[in-house]
């Protein structure tokens, strides 16, 4: 049979795998900018703290109660590395948000190794995967959902190459990926039973339509088999273990699932949300009166590129088998994922992908099936507006409603007022030997003071969920602690000892950290008063430089004054 223009060929990836490498590229020059200009979400200043041990001890522990997996932390080795980053204190959000970005360029890139099983609509799911503003947003995040689709993916890639070339190395790279996935986070088991149900729900297709049991294990040998596994097996247990440090690590991966399955049943109520959050999320959103985000365009897609897995009939290359194995897995992995009564908008990252990826096979099908080319044109004319709204809103979400409720893609988000909060406390940071000889005191009832942390990762802090017996030159407090904080000062303190404090924000007095979460900040008067006498460096600059006007005045007007 004549090989197909878009099978990558012996001496090459060929033209369509260009087109995808270039795809890639795009997403990463779009990915990288101004990574910093969100605020740092509670979550990813958890993960950035646990990767401080990492950093500057080299050490790892698996707590399987929180934090998942340790493959995002040893990711973000590389990044501080090259760019020379030793401390926590000398990293910044860019060293660890690059690094959910270098895993989504990976993602979009690995789509070159299904020219052969999608034909052109590899091309396309490549080009959605790039500008879905869902996909966009969390490559900037610093969490693990991304590195677990891009691991998930490049299971199934590695799955689909061993299928169709019986080769060892795709089965190991298959048992690495799928041992990195459980080394990400502990979600994989979903992932794992949808690609399970795929390839069962297909194999025993196969052996009824054969009437053979063994027609649909033909050519797959056990000892290839086994390999992989240990693939698997041996790259979770070192990245558990430390590099065999800790062998307690790799027992816990495994008990934690008693923790995630009660977490699952929705006991925590704050992240309960109905069976149709994601799909309307994605279908069609908008809050307070902010603008409409959709990524419906993919929906409809998926649903025609769903239709063709159905029908089973070969479309401009595209292998029945390889799109039944995407149609069985998205819609387990969707149904899993919305009837879980406990979710977080990342989640739907994964069965977002299928839904991709099906779309890819749905937007060649619709052009394949318009005879004449007055159709064809506007179905593709159709996708170009498509794919340009997608990238729109991409843009939208990540650089202008980045921290912005309205977002759909952002949740339980940290407020623009930290930087505010931060700037206010760093002022006041040394002046007395405030936050070095006396710590500064953050107090937060359930820990609420995430993600300060972060930001005061320079300065002596210390951190409570309760006042303490003495109250510090510097305290901030959550707004549920105000009246405590009064009667410590001024009632259960002896009037001897009583100082005035002032507030430490100016207008208004409160600062949110997040929705429904206030703080409160407090600095002793004495301390405010030194801060006032301090000079003004701007002023400083001003003074300087009118100073030096007036040299250069007064040195040009004495050269052509006459004497």
């Amino acid at each position: 049979m004549k090989r197909q223009s878009w099978v990558p060929s012996e001496r090459g990836i060929g033209l369509h795998g260009l087109v995808i490498i270039v795809v890639a590229l795009g997403a990463l020059a779009t990915r990288v900018p101004r990574l910093s200009i969100r605020p740092m979400h509670t979550d990813e200043a958890v993960h950035a703290d646990k990767f401080r041990d990492l950093l500057e001890a080299s050490q790892y522990e698996y707590e399987p109660h929180e934090y998942h997996g340790p493959t995002l932390n040893y990711s973000t080795l590389i990044p501080a590395w090259l760019a020379g980053r030793h401390k926590y204190t000398e990293i910044t959000e860019v060293t660890l948000r690059v690094v959910p970005v270098i895993f989504s360029v990976l993602l979009i890139a690995l789509t070159i190794l299904l020219l052969d099983g999608l034909g052109p609509a590899a091309i396309v799911a490549a080009l959605l995967a790039a500008v879905s503003p869902a996909m966009f947003f969390y490559s900037r995040y610093y969490i693990q959902e991304m590195l677990l689709v891009c691991f998930t993916f490049g299971a199934i890639v590695s799955g689909h190459r061993y299928a169709r070339t019986k080769a060892l190395f795709w089965m190991v790279a298959a048992g690495v990926f799928v041992g990195l996935m459980h080394a990400t986070k502990e979600t994989c088991i979903i992932a794992f039973g949808g690609m399970g149900l795929a390839a069962g729900l297909l194999v025993l297709n196969h052996m009824v339509r054969q009437r053979s049991w063994r027609a649909g294990f033909a050519g797959v040998r056990c000892g290839h088999v086994v390999v992989g596994l240990v693939a698997a097996v041996g790259i979770s247990a070192i990245l558990y273990s430390s590099f065999f440090t800790r062998s307690q690590g790799i027992w816990d991966s495994y008990l934690t699932y008693t923790t995630y399955l009660a977490r699952g049943g929705g006991h925590d109520t704050a992240h309960v949300h109905s069976w149709h959050y994601y799909l309307q999320m994605l279908a069609f959103a908008r809050y307070e009166g902010g603008p409409v985000w959709s990524e419906g365009a993919i929906f409809l897609l998926a649903v025609v590129g769903l239709i063709v897995a159905v029908r089973g009939k070969p479309i401009c290359g595209m292998d029945p088998t390889l799109l039944r194995f995407i149609a069985i897995y998205t819609v387990a992995l969707t149904v899993v994922y919305s009837a879980i009564p406990y979710k977080t908008p990342w989640c739907l990252l994964g069965f977002l992908h299928g839904m991709i990826l099906l779309a890819g096979a749905g937007a060649v099908a619709l052009l394949s099936w318009m005879r004449k080319p007055a159709a064809r044109w506007v179905v593709a004319g159709l996708l170009v507006v498509a794919v340009g709204h997608l990238a729109f809103q991409s843009y939208r979400g990540s650089f202008v409603y980045h921290a912005d409720s309205r977002n759909p893609y952002v949740y339980a988000h940290t407020a623009e007022d930290i930087f505010a909060v931060a700037d206010a406390i760093q002022e006041y940071a040394g002046v007395g030997g405030l936050g070095e000889s006396v710590p500064i005191q953050v107090v937060c009832s359930g820990k609420d003071y995430w993600p300060l942390p972060w930001y005061l990762r320079s300065h002596a802090v210390a951190w409570s969920i309760e006042l303490p017996p003495k109250i510090g030159p510097l305290i901030v407090i959550s707004d549920d602690l105000e009246g405590a904080l009064a009667r410590r000062l001024y009632v259960e303190t002896p009037a001897e000892d009583r100082r005035m404090y002032m507030y430490l924000f100016d207008d208004p007095y409160f600062m949110w950290l997040r929705p429904q979460v206030k703080l409160l900040g407090f600095v002793r008067k004495d301390v405010w008063e030194l801060l006032q006498q301090r000079p003004d460096p701007t002023e400083l600059l001003k003074g300087m430089h009118d100073r030096q006007s007036e040299q250069s005045v007064s040195g040009t007007i004495g050269a052509v004054r006459p004497r």
